[in-house]
């Protein structure tokens, strides 16, 4: 499964680290301008300090806002998150993987599946991190955000390779995970190994790294439950 991996990632490793490092800039104007026309540069100024972000310092209002604007982001991303499984599949397949097919997901009819599947892994995250933050267990909080996002990895692949409904793609994972997980934390440990390697290359290179872990995720779905020529529906 590593070499597979491996192999596919060579594939797709420049033009997916290109278009993440496209897609990371773009956003971050983006969002930092929207934020300066809402609240002003000198309040913002005001609210970007270490203490203002810890969890058990924010008011139950902007703690319900946080978590709101993280989910919905979550969502809003989470088709074009998804078509890097694509990008990886179609590189497996050496086909062309035109700029166009980063977002087909949000207008293919697993856009909704997609979206659901996210709310309901994100809600879930978020509400036991909240809750054990203010019962003082934030590591435990973060370990069970760690092991919620373990048990789901292989529910989008199900949606989009496997044509499964979001509740059922969340339960097959879990089925799935749970059979062997020991080998597939080990694969996934050693994705995020090689990802942070890119830190190296004044951190820019992450993003040519990260795509590292869509690789890992399309060739442990591969492995496990097999891939049906989906590079030919768009």
């Amino acid at each position: 499964v590593f070499n597979h991996a491996f192999e596919n990632y060579k594939k797709i490793a420049l033009y997916a680290g290109s278009v993440l490092v496209i897609f990371i800039v773009l956003f971050i104007i983006f969002a930092s301008v929207s934020v300066i026309s809402v609240i002003g540069v000198s309040e913002l100024s005001k609210e970007l300090t270490p203490e203002k972000f810890k969890i058990e310092n924010l008011s139950q209002s902007n703690l319900m806002a946080l978590g709101i604007f993280s989910i919905f982001t979550s969502c809003l991303l989470s088709p074009f998150f998804a078509s890097f499984l694509k990008m990886a599949d179609r590189g497996e397949k050496d086909l062309e993987f035109p700029v166009s097919s980063l977002f087909s997901y949000y207008k293919s009819p697993y856009l909704m599946e997609i979206i659901i599947a996210t709310f309901i892994i994100s809600t879930a995250g978020f509400a036991q991190a909240t809750l054990m933050t203010f019962i003082k267990l934030n590591i435990l909080g973060s370990l069970i955000n760690y092991f919620i996002s373990f048990i789901t990895l292989l529910t989008v692949p199900l949606i989009i390779f496997g044509n499964l409904k979001a509740i059922d793609a969340i339960k097959y994972s879990i089925k799935i995970v749970f059979k062997e997980p020991i080998v597939l934390l080990g694969l996934i440990v050693m994705a995020l190994i090689g990802v942070f390697v890119g830190l190296a290359g004044c951190c820019v290179g992450i993003f040519f790294t990260m795509p590292f872990v869509y690789s890992m995720h399309y060739a442990i779905y591969s492995a496990i439950v097999g891939i049906d020529n989906p590079a030919e529906n768009e």
